[in-house]
């Protein structure tokens, strides 16, 4: 019978490596913060910006700028940034980039939950079926969260950027994230394989 662990593989290591990057980074992320300027931690500090999708325009300066080649319009949409951002446009600057790092975050540490549990206790097991159920949803309520939440963030921080008459010139907002619902779904139906794959199990060990 083939080990568990192996049949991981390779997902289990790179996640455990990814996981073990991201919290060196953040360690020392903090620790730099500390010591030198222009470094920053919990996205308060530096510039906030916000890009107007919804106008664009372009110019032979914005041409030779960004390497046109002959005949190449380049168009363009402004991004609005300060460096002496208020305490509400700071808000707004984390509630649009932070929830992104949570979900990716929160899902690595579901799915390397997700993927001991399995090496040790087995794949096709109720606990694993659980696991996975709960990455599952992780995914999908945490993408339409992060979706919503990054839109309410620029809808609000924009107008304070521009005067009133440009207000509505923000764009769409809102993208329905299809790759990560999808994935959600394809995780629930993996449930029940796994699921079915324990009855049988269940089914061989009561015969024997």
């Amino acid at each position: 019978m083939v080990d568990d662990r192996k049949l991981l593989e390779p997902l289990f290591s790179a996640v455990s490596l990814v996981l073990r990057v991201l919290l060196g980074m953040m360690v020392a992320g903090f620790v730099l913060s500390l010591f030198v300027d222009g470094i920053h931690v919990g996205f308060i500090g530096g510039d906030v910006c916000v890009t107007a999708d919804g106008i664009s325009g372009s110019s032979s300066d914005t041409d030779e700028m960004f390497g046109g080649r002959e005949g190449v319009t380049v168009n363009v949409s402004p991004e609005y940034c300060t460096s002496h951002a208020s305490v509400s446009q700071q808000a707004f600057e984390v509630l649009h980039d932070l929830p992104p790092v949570i979900l990716l975050f929160g899902g690595l540490l579901l799915l390397n939950r997700l993927l001991r549990g399995a090496a040790r206790d087995g794949v096709y097991t109720a606990q694993t079926a659980s696991r996975l159920r709960m990455l599952g949803w992780w995914l999908l309520v945490g993408s339409l969260v992060t979706e919503a939440a990054q839109a309410i963030a620029k809808v609000e921080l924009f107008p304070t950027f521009v005067r009133g008459d440009m207000a509505d010139a923000l764009g769409d907002v809102w993208e329905i994230p299809f790759l990560s619902l999808f994935t959600a779904l394809g995780l629930f139906t993996f449930v029940r394989i796994v699921r079915a794959g324990v009855v049988m199990r269940e089914d061989v060990e009561a015969t024997i």
